[in-house]
């Protein structure tokens, strides 16, 4: 007798700006996921009109029909809501954590935007939250899903390249015009959080913790600069792995992202701006396998189906979302040692 089709999880969008758009967008093509209800405190938005939205990826805001869904004006209201399996937190980041407990005790799903938290202290308490209520949460961490970076990550696990030698990952746009904010550093965490966070959490998941750090930069956020250069040391890792990135004046900056990996036997390559995913051997160039996927898409079937199948988001533990703010935030310390190494601990 076949089994019977699991239900789509039931999930409300809370926030519908740039991030709460790409996610819409993206839950179009999540057959493991219904949308439900939508939330968000400026009323025009929950007439489905987003069409003034404005982001460093994707396209321009659309118009929606929202007709079909339930609308909230107040994240706590979806939350109370018992015909809702899941939220996705898109609000900003000094509301991730208090909402995120809340919807954990309610019985809710949660995947909330990344960064986490702005405090290592608040992550721990939404992974102790998440563990003590049996749900699953996991962080936005979406580069984890892109395609040109699961192809990175799968080949270096590999090793059949050999060792890593030395690495860069930089990231970088115009300082976010569309939402001020995020210039107030208590409320965002600045640049560093914004864009940099992305590229620590996947060299945590790929190389692990360093043993010591450094980091120079500049922070100006009155002109939407916020730059920071950091090296994460390895003993095994000679040339050191480089994060670069940040927020360079407003508002036409090109937004781009790139990595080159050094190992034993070639060279990996690649940058949105323009250079495909590309090993480069001592005889040749040729392209790295990269399966197309939208990552946004990728990590949202994935959310839904850990909550459908009750299991752990493996491929995004929320206690390692945890240990990239912790980074971030040593990273942004040691920047005002102007490139001082320091050991981290973790």
């Amino acid at each position: 007798m076949p089994t019977a089709s699991k239900k789509p999880l039931k999930i409300a969008v809370c926030g519908l700006g740039f991030m709460g758009s790409t996610h819409l967008k993206a839950l179009k093509n999540v057959k493991e996921a219904e949308l439900v209800a939508v939330v968000s405190d400026v009323p025009e938005k929950l007439t489905g009109d987003l069409s003034a939205i404005q982001g460093n990826l994707g396209g321009p805001g659309e118009k929606w029909d929202f007709s079909h869904l339930k609308k909230y004006n107040n994240v706590y209201d979806a939350i109370r809501d018992k015909d809702i399996d899941a939220v996705d937190l898109c609000v900003p980041t000094h509301l991730h954590k208090p909402v995120t407990i809340e919807a954990l005790r309610a019985g809710k799903h949660v995947l909330v935007e990344k960064p986490m938290a702005l405090d290592g202290a608040e992550c721990d308490e939404m992974v102790e939250e998440s563990e003590e209520s049996g749900r699953v949460l996991m962080v936005a961490q979406v580069l984890r899903f892109f395609p040109e970076y699961v192809s990175l990550r799968e080949t270096l696990r590999s090793k059949t390249l050999g060792e890593v030698r030395a690495a860069i990952f930089r990231r970088r746009c115009a300082g976010p015009a569309w939402q001020r904010w995020v210039y107030d550093k208590s409320r965002s965490g600045g640049g560093v959080f914004d864009l940099v966070i992305h590229d620590v959490d996947f060299c945590l998941q790929v190389f692990g913790k360093p043993e010591a750090i450094s980091a120079v930069g500049y922070e100006k956020l009155e002109d939407g600069v916020d730059w920071l250069t950091g090296t994460l040391y390895y003993p095994n890792i000679p040339g050191g792995i480089v994060i670069q990135g940040g927020w360079h004046h407003p508002k036409t900056f090109p937004f781009s992202m790139e990595y080159s990996v050094v190992t034993d036997g070639a060279t990996l390559e690649y940058s949105s701006a323009g250079r495909p995913a590309t090993q480069y051997n001592a005889d040749g160039e040729k392209p790295m396998d990269v399966k197309q996927q939208d990552g946004y898409e990728g990590e949202l079937r994935y959310f839904a189906e850990c909550c459908v199948e009750g299991k752990k988001p493996e491929l995004c533990l929320p206690s390692e979302s945890s240990l990239a703010v912790k980074l971030c935030l040593a990273l942004v310390a040691a920047r005002s040692e102007s490139g001082k190494r320091l050991e981290w601990k973790g």
